[in-house]
């Protein structure tokens, strides 16, 4: 594996992370205090502003390979830009690089019709709406994609939907326009062919926002987690995505290089939950020495950059199976990944928190939110448990 990059995507990396010293950093307290001010499920003017300006220098859409549209970076070149915004919550969003938006234009890319890219892809790449991915329900265990019971049935020149939905991230935003919906559609097929994607408008009657889900006291707003519920929504055949009873197939296609972008932006939490380590045992002073030089605070320090070294060559390889054989060749490298990175990530935040006491549970240095996402992490894209279990059936099959 030759993981060495090229001056362009040094250039890049450069200007990225000096936008992120000039602009984000700076302005990240702010966008916390205008989302703490009235109602939270308000666009952010802060982040707007900064849209723009790192439109005009060209940070726009890094995640997309066309260069006619994005940056035309590979899934290694990418997943460098990944961990530098994910050091900073607000940052994905201002690149045009937010989960799901990134997930979701990239099915609608390789799914999608010319009218559904044209009405709905367009304005995501432009940034002037956001989306949702709408699969996991409350009734069963969603990590089995085939599991998923909500009803789509079709009804002449229509498709009708029925179904209650959870933790569907993003649709809190005001701007949050078109949504990605899975159901069950061909109810006698073979399981993995009896669920179809349908693009449904945030505006069609029938949709409704039961409410936000905080996790672990965080809303998350405006971007928010909300459970949804779908009585008879219509909406016209032409929004059919790919084909009936193609579901299981779309959402399959649209994971790996998503995990890719999860998992990097973690390292990026990482590294920012280290620094944050370290400041604080350089400048704290207990039993007349500072943290620093206690010797279980330096074990942290180095278990910590033992661990998010490791992580990033483990997700660097996956990226580069991905891009030399493809996400169907690269399962055990992706569920590796999936599993591997969050641990480690919650351990560094963990020693972190550790290390400023008291002050680590408060909110004054974001480890608390950190260490609430990426617990979350371990579950979203499905459970560890499930990951392991596909790494050890493909490991199995080589011995056989």
């Amino acid at each position: 594996m030759d993981f060495a990059l090229s001056p362009r995507v040094e250039d890049f990396q450069r200007r990225l992370k000096a936008f992120l010293v000039a602009h984000i950093y700076p302005n990240e307290a702010l966008a916390e205090a205008r989302i703490a001010e009235g109602n939270r499920w308000q666009a952010i003017p802060v982040i707007d502003e900064l849209k723009q300006k790192a439109r005009a220098e060209g940070l726009w859409n890094l995640w997309h390979h066309d260069p006619k549209i994005g940056a035309g970076l590979s899934n290694v070149e990418y997943a460098t830009l990944c961990e530098a915004m994910g050091r900073s919550p607000i940052a994905p969003e201002v690149f045009n690089c937010s989960a799901p938006d990134t997930g979701n234009m990239e099915l609608l890319w390789k799914y999608g019709t010319p009218a559904q890219k044209d009405r709905w892809l367009t304005p995501l790449l432009e940034g002037e709406i956001r989306s949702a991915y709408v699969m996991t329900e409350p009734d069963v265990a969603s990590s089995d994609a085939t599991n998923i019971a909500a009803e789509i049935k079709r009804d002449g020149n229509d498709f009708v939907i029925n179904g209650r939905k959870w933790w569907i991230s993003g649709v809190g935003h005001p701007r949050c326009r078109i949504l990605i919906f899975m159901g069950k559609s061909v109810a006698n097929a073979e399981r993995h062919k009896q669920h179809t994607m349908v693009l449904i408008p945030m505006d069609t009657p029938g949709v409704e926002v039961v409410r936000p889900l905080p996790i672990f006291g965080y809303d998350d707003a405006p971007h928010g987690h909300c459970e949804m519920r779908f009585t008879n929504v219509r909406v016209p055949a032409e929004n059919l995505i790919l084909g009936e009873g193609r579901g299981f197939e779309i959402a399959q296609g649209r994971l790996g290089p998503g995990r890719i972008h999860h998992c990097m932006r973690a390292i990026g939490q990482a590294e920012r939950a280290l620094e944050a380590m370290v400041r604080r045992a350089r400048t704290r002073v207990a039993f007349g020495k500072p943290l620093a030089d206690q010797g279980v605070v330096r074990q942290a320090i180095a278990d910590s950059r033992i661990e998010i070294d490791q992580a990033r060559l483990l997700t660097l390889h996956a990226a580069y199976q991905i891009d030399t054989v493809g996400a169907k060749e690269a399962r055990s490298e992706i569920a590796a990944i999936k599993v591997a990175v969050p641990a480690a990530l919650l351990r560094v935040i963990d020693r972190a928190i550790e290390v400023h006491g008291a002050a680590g549970v408060s909110d004054d240095f974001g480890l608390g939110w950190s260490f609430a996402w990426a617990r979350t992490l371990r579950i979203v894209d499905g459970p560890d448990a499930v990951h392991r279990e596909a790494i050890a059936k493909l490991e199995l099959r080589k011995y056989n």
